[in-house]
């Protein structure tokens, strides 16, 4: 298991985003910065992170209406249950508003409401959607009545900028739904037609779509250098050279962070076989890892 969660790591660090947080489909919000270490979070859920989306406008205070201005409204409502939605569209505002100038913000606060409306109506929308067996036709039918329902609060440049990138995720990912499902497809002609999606995936989410293997192949290749006695700066500039320097350094990081935990699961697995006693164990355990590293702890005891 540890194994394989490695490799995730690996694999997110190297590639350092992806298609699907580009969609933000149930994205993370972003970490806290050093600069933003003191940001307070709204809701206790949020903790440890920043309110999303680069919300922007031009130097002629024309509001930049992109998806980043949606990601920013749905961090915010990610908090749902936690606090009120009236409280949360005023925090949202006070966000805008410390973010944007006057004019700007006024556009976002106007947009934001739309949203709102938007959001509201979808719900039932979605509950008089008529039952459908296949999963495919099933989202295709929500996304269609979601498009559908758009043009009453918002106009066509607004619905590219705020939806086309999620839309594009949806589109690939239902696509690819009916063409696994469809039986009468051959193996060599699902692989095609997956094949020509993959064609028509912007150059960035194809390079991210074939990240995993690309790590894993490094990796490999990496664990044999090693075993031939390839020491740090030799396993670094191989990474350098096949991903980049950034990713590089990343990769190095988690190779630390392994070798630190190997090393106190070590020492501790030794010294736990010294005592029977439960409270001394305990001991151990607060004295080397932190409350969530013990919630791994039993796999190795």
């Amino acid at each position: 298991m540890r194994a394989m969660l490695r490799v995730a790591a690996l694999v997110a660090v190297a590639a350092g985003g992806g298609w699907l947080l580009a969609a933000r489909h149930e994205a993370p919000a972003a970490p806290v910065a050093a600069a933003d270490a003191d940001y307070f979070a709204f809701v206790r859920s949020a903790a440890g992170t920043q309110p999303d989306g680069a919300v922007r406008a031009s130097a002629d205070d024309r509001l930049d209406v992109n998806a980043e201005l949606a990601y920013l409204f749905d961090y915010y409502l990610a908090g749902l249950g936690e606090r009120p939605l009236d409280e949360i569209r005023s925090e949202i505002i006070r966000e805008l508003d410390r973010r944007l100038r006057p004019v700007p913000a006024a556009e976002a606060r106007r947009l934001l409401d739309a949203y709102l409306a938007y959001k509201r109506a979808l719900v039932d929308v979605e509950h008089g959607l008529p039952a459908q067996a296949d999963p495919a036709q099933r989202a295709r039918a929500r996304l269609t009545a979601m498009q559908q329902l758009r043009a009453n609060y918002f106009s066509n440049a607004e619905i590219a900028g705020l939806f086309g990138a999620s839309d594009a995720y949806d589109l690939d990912a239902i696509a690819r739904l009916e063409i696994n499902r469809d039986a009468g497809l051959s193996e060599a002609q699902r692989m095609q037609q997956l094949a020509v999606l993959d064609a028509r995936l912007p150059q960035k989410a194809r390079e991210e779509k074939e990240a995993p293997t690309r790590v894993i192949r490094l990796e490999e290749a990496v664990s044999q250098a090693r075993a031939k006695g390839a020491d740090d700066n030799e396993i670094y500039r191989m990474r350098a050279a096949a991903l980049s320097p950034a990713a590089a350094a990343r990769l190095a990081d988690v190779d630390r962070e392994e070798a630190d935990w190997q090393r106190r699961i070590a020492v501790y697995q030794a010294q736990r076989r010294t005592t029977t006693d439960e409270a001394a164990r305990q001991q151990l355990r607060d004295a080397a890892f932190s409350a969530d590293e013990q919630k791994r702890l039993p796999a190795y005891e």
